[in-house]
This record gives structure tokens, C-alpha cells and sequence, in this order.
């Protein structure tokens, strides 16, 4: 077509990335973005691994430390990398995990019943978005190191010291030419950190910010029950205590397949606060699980505000955002492999969840209504309460828009002549 340019692509335009050279040519596909929130989801990667040991038993406290020269580090007390040498590599486990996309320990359960860091590249694509970064593996009474240059190891792994200690210490400064902005910032780290210790009953995580002097000193024994209550603080609860609910799922061999942990309180607040997370991982466009959750409580609500004949006066009917409006919630789910969607992992896939969820949340919340029928008439009643308020607020948007329209047809089709004349004049 006449005007329009063409392309002629060779053998010589076609480019091949491989490695670490990948990540840094298109680090959003990794991190979501080079922006504040991929800064700071470097932090959470190497975090991650350490939830990981912690969901398995093997570790009780990660330090989390905010160096002066803009580098941060992650150390926890779990089993440490492992340091032996890959068969099929060539060279030690621990260069493997750092250095090579989709390598690492998670992708079978033999190693970690439920992992968050499924992909595989959390530490390396951690290592080639660093201007330098220094790992230490404490290990079969050895410590272990090996430093790296945006992603290339310095030298091989070796022998540094002896120690009776476990567990593995990662520094890692980003890359001021990745990020444009490349300060962490204290708060932001804080409240994700504080989301996994209510996530991990007994975790203690202590995070040091060593530019400002500021601690954070993170442990809940409470679990989502405490984190529930922190979440509801300032809201007048409908019933004393946070209901919580949990539940597994087994296989044919009563193996755990998956686990679902939910707590819920309703509040005399106006607006819903539910949050979801799959492997400790926070979903925050939600995902099946959520799906299921929601389902469940729409259909148990709807039943018991039917046999409670609480509805009897009011023939509208309620809907789900109804019976959601003031309530506090928590699920949280672990999955053998979960379907995430893209390496932020922000929304759930796995259709068989929402089964899971829906069934557990269903069966322990007839029984919890069954037992306390005047905490059930309260939330009914809150929900009726809730369901009248939108009702009428939708009247509202009626009459304004019918008002409206009334107005704009009752404009004369032509102006005045005088109001013509006299304007333009």
C-alpha cells in the first residue's frame, strides 16, 4: 500500500536473552514494575524464602535490616541453601539458586509442603536487579559465600568460617540503574512484614532501619485472630470475639492437600474489609478462594435469615454486599500449587480452592450461628439495616436522574427572540 513503510526483518534483528540478561531488559515482567512497589517487592522475594522455611518448621525468626548505603539485608534461621554441587550445572546449589531463572527447591513437595516462591526466580531475578549482592549459608557447621556483580558471581562458593548456627543471610544494594528511586522506605516494609507475622503464628520478625534508628519488633501469637482485632480496632463488633474457622483438605492417602484458615467479625461499620492470601502471599485482586468465601457466607446468611423470619417485613431481599457491609475478614489459604496469575502473584486460579473454601466456611458457620442464635439475629439485622439503606439510596439516584431528565425536557426548543437579541447585543 503506497505510504506505508515496511519492515524487513533479519536472522541479525532477532535477539536471543538469555540468563539474567532477560530480567534486566524487562524487570516489570518480574517485579510488577521498577517503580517504589518493584523496589520494595525485591525485599519481599528474598522475605518469601524465608516464609517458606518458617511455614515448614524450620525457622522462628527473620531480621530484616535497612542498611546506611541503601542496601538491605534478609537473614532467617532455617535450614540454610543448599551448598553441594548440582550434578547436571556443575557448580553449587547455591550459585544455581542466585544465578539461574526457574532453579530452586519448590517445584515438587518434597522440600516445602506449601511455598509462596513457586517460579523459581525470586533470588536470582533479586541478584540481577542489584548493583552487588553477598550471600552467606550457614550449613553443616560451615559458613558458606558467595558475592555476585548485577547477577554474575564474583568467584565460586566457598568456605568463609565455622558456625553452629543455620540459616541464610542475603545483602543485596539495587540497581541505581534499574530504579529510579532506589530508597526503601520503612513504613512500606513494615506493614508488610507485620501482615506476615499475624500470618505465621510465633514468627518473630524484627525489622531495623539503621538510616533512622527506627525497630520494628514483630510477633503475634494470636495469629489471624489478633490480626483481625487489629484490623477492627475503632469498630463496635456485633459478637465478642472473631469467629475463626479452619479446615484441610486431604488426599486418598490423608495427606494434606490444602489447608483454609478464615476469621471473621462484623462490625457496625458501613464498609467491608476482607483480605485474602494463598501461601502467605497477599492476593490482593482476590482469586477463587475468595470466590468461595463469598459464596458460602451469601448462602448460609440467606438461609438463616429465612428460617429466622426476619424477612417476613421485608420482601426486597438482601444481597451479598449486604451481608459483607461492616464485616472484618481474613482468609487464608495453603496450596500444593497454586495457579497465580503472573510473578506478583496477585489473584488465585486454582478452581478446586473455591470447593475447598466454600465447603469449610459453610459447614463451620451453620454450626457457629446454630450455637449462638443472638449473635445471628444482631448480623441479620445489620444486614436488613444495610440492605434498606441501599434501597433507598438507589430511590434516590432514580428520582434525581427522573427530576433531571423532567428538566432538561422542559426547555424551550428555541430561545426567546428578546433573550437572542438582548445576548447578543
Amino acid at each position: 500500500v503506497s505510504g506505508i513503510p515496511t519492515f524487513d526483518v533479519s536472522l541479525k534483528d532477532i535477539q536471543v536473552l538469555e540468563g539474567l540478561d532477560a530480567v534486566r531488559k524487562r524487570p516489570g515482567m518480574y517485579i510488577g514494575s521498577t517503580s517504589v512497589d518493584g523496589l520494595h517487592h525485591l525485599v519481599y522475594e528474598i522475605v518469601d524464602n524465608s516464609i517458606d522455611e518458617a511455614m515448614g518448621g524450620h525457622c522462628d525468626k527473620i531480621e530484616v535490616i535497612l542498611h546506611i548505603d541503601g542496601s538491605a539485608s534478609v537473614r532467617d534461621n532455617g535450614r540454610g541453601i543448599p551448598v553441594s554441587i548440582v550434578p547436571k550445572e556443575g557448580r553449587s546449589a547455591v550459585e544455581v539458586v542466585m544465578t539461574v531463572l526457574h532453579a530452586g527447591g519448590k517445584f515438587d513437595d518434597k522440600a516445602f509442603a506449601f511455598s509462596g516462591g513457586l517460579h523459581g526466580v525470586g533470588a536470582s531475578v533479586v541478584n540481577a536487579l542489584s548493583e552487588w549482592c553477598s550471600v552467606e549459608v550457614r550449613r553443616d557447621d560451615k559458613v558458606h559465600k558467595q558475592s555476585y556483580q548485577r547477577g554474575k558471581p564474583d568467584s565460586p562458593l566457598a568456605i568463609i568460617g565455622t558456625t553452629d548456627e543455620h540459616g541464610t543471610f542475603t545483602t543485596f544494594k539495587p540497581d541505581h540503574e534499574i530504579f529510579a528511586d532506589t530508597t526503601f522506605v520503612f513504613e512500606t516494609l513494615t506493614r508488610r512484614l507485620k501482615e506476615l507475622a499475624f500470618l505465621n503464628k510465633g514468627l518473630h520478625i524484627v525489622l531495623t532501619d539503621e538510616r533512622t534508628d527506627q525497630v520494628a519488633d514483630l510477633k503475634f501469637d494470636g495469629g489471624l485472630v489478633s490480626y483481625c482485632e487489629f484490623l477492627a480496632k475503632g469498630k463496635t463488633p456485633l459478637h465478642d470475639k472473631p469467629l475463626y474457622i479452619f479446615g484441610q483438605t486431604l488426599t486418598d492417602t490423608n495427606s494434606i492437600l490444602g489447608q483454609v484458615e478464615v476469621v471473621l467479625q462484623w462490625t457496625d461499620a458501613y464498609n467491608e474489609s476482607i483480605f485474602s492470601f494463598v501461601n502467605n502471599i497477599n492476593t490482593m485482586e482476590g482469586g477463587t478462594h475468595l470466590t468461595g468465601l463469598k459464596a458460602a457466607l451469601t448462602r448460609v446468611v440467606n438461609s438463616f435469615a429465612e428460617s429466622s423470619g426476619m424477612l417476613k417485613t421485608f420482601k426486597d431481599g438482601i444481597t451479598g454486599e449486604d451481608i459483607r457491609e461492616g464485616l472484618v475478614g481474613i482468609c487464608s489459604v495453603r496450596v500444593k500449587n497454586p495457579e497465580f496469575q503472573g510473578q506478583t502473584k496477585t489473584k488465585l486460579g486454582n478452581t478446586e480452592v473455591r470447593t475447598w473454601v466454600e465447603t469449610v466456611v459453610a459447614e463451620k458457620l451453620t454450626d457457629y450461628f446454630n450455637e449462638n442464635p443472638a449473635v445471628v439475629r444482631r448480623i441479620i439485622q445489620k444486614i436488613i439495616d444495610a440492605a434498606r439503606a441501599r434501597i433507598a439510596a438507589k430511590k434516590a439516584r432514580e428520582l434525581t436522574r427522573r427530576k433531571g431528565a423532567l428538566d432538561f425536557a422542559g426547555l424551550p426548543g428555541k430561545l426567546p427572540e428578546t433573550f437572542a437579541t438582548t445576548t447578543l447585543r
